[in-house]
């Protein structure tokens, strides 16, 4: 019984996670410089998946030269830039759309597998993609006519969020185009590598401009919460349960994320949640379910 839920334990662990790092995000963004962070969480992500992956590919792991530039684009967007925007999103707008925005994913790496792999429509990926932009919609023209004296600057933040969602779907096209060869942690543990190096010049100017003596030990361990669980603790419990299950049963899980991110931008970060984010909210999981759970004939 025990190993029979282990998935589904391990699935919801993950985008329990994945929903918490979005508010994990916004309390960093607030006080904390965000290069400098975000170099400090990615050296302890590597503290965790370095050793990880010496110990599953028994040695240091061999990378064709040909995967390499792939394996970057994979850090440039999917971890570099996807964080840039998100966390300079963040600042101008809550946690809750964030969350809500963040979990269209699926529908823009529909369209982009259709341009970039021929990847066909089908009636369920199509009705998919009209729920999810429709919930978006929602929140960004309905929602933010609803702020009070914020419009504007929350539609620039919500944008930040769909440029930050595009680089997360430009991350899973470029590693789909990786050989097979890379394996999943090894290519995990490069692209966390390349994110590293690319923070490093930024962080040694925010070095330049920061007290470290004014960060309190709470805002030390949210950094590690954000390297440790949410870079590597996240990834570790999603391949696993993923290995154990169908991709299909694997990506119903990914409507779990926009509910974790509301339910506890709620209660940490005490946003309010309204219909706007009820409706919008309804809007991208119907959407995550028309692509993950319906088949049907390509078109």
């Amino acid at each position: 019984m025990a190993k029979s839920i282990l998935p589904y334990m391990e699935l919801s662990s993950a985008t329990v996670i994945a929903g918490s790092s979005v508010v994990a995000g916004k309390l960093m963004v607030n006080k904390l410089p965000l290069f400098l962070t975000q170099g400090i969480c990615l050296m302890a992500a590597l503290m965790v998946l370095i050793p990880l992956t010496l110990k599953k590919e028994k040695g240091i792991p061999r990378i064709n030269t040909k995967d390499l530039p792939v394996i970057f684009l994979q850090a440039l967007t999917g971890m570099f830039l996807f964080r840039v925007f998100m966390l300079y999103g963040l600042k101008h707008t809550s946690a809750i759309e964030s969350g809500i925005i963040t979990s269209s994913t699926p529908a823009v790496l529909a369209l982009f597998s259709f341009v970039a792999f021929k990847e066909k429509f089908t009636w369920n990926r199509t009705a998919g993609i009209l729920f999810t932009v429709a919930g978006i919609l929602m929140i960004n023209t309905i929602g933010v006519g609803e702020t009070q004296g914020q419009g504007l600057n929350t539609l620039a933040g919500n944008l930040l969020i769909l440029f930050a969602v595009i680089c997360e779907a430009l991350l899973t096209v470029f590693r789909k185009m990786t050989s097979k060869a890379v394996s999943p942690i090894t290519g995990t543990t490069m692209v966390t590598i390349f994110s590293f190096i690319l923070f490093i010049p930024f962080s040694i100017m925010d070095v330049q401009r920061i007290d470290f003596a004014a960060i309190s030990l709470n805002q030390w361990l949210l950094i590690l919460y954000y390297g440790i669980v949410v870079t590597a603790m996240a990834y570790i419990l999603w391949f696993s349960g993923v290995s154990k299950v169908s991709a299909g049963t694997a990506a119903v899980y990914t409507g779990c994320i926009p509910v974790s991110t509301v339910l506890l931008s709620c209660a940490v970060l005490k946003e309010s949640f309204t219909w706007i984010h009820l409706g919008g909210t309804f809007l991208v999981i119907s959407g995550i379910v028309f692509m993950t759970i319906f088949k049907s004939k390509e078109i």
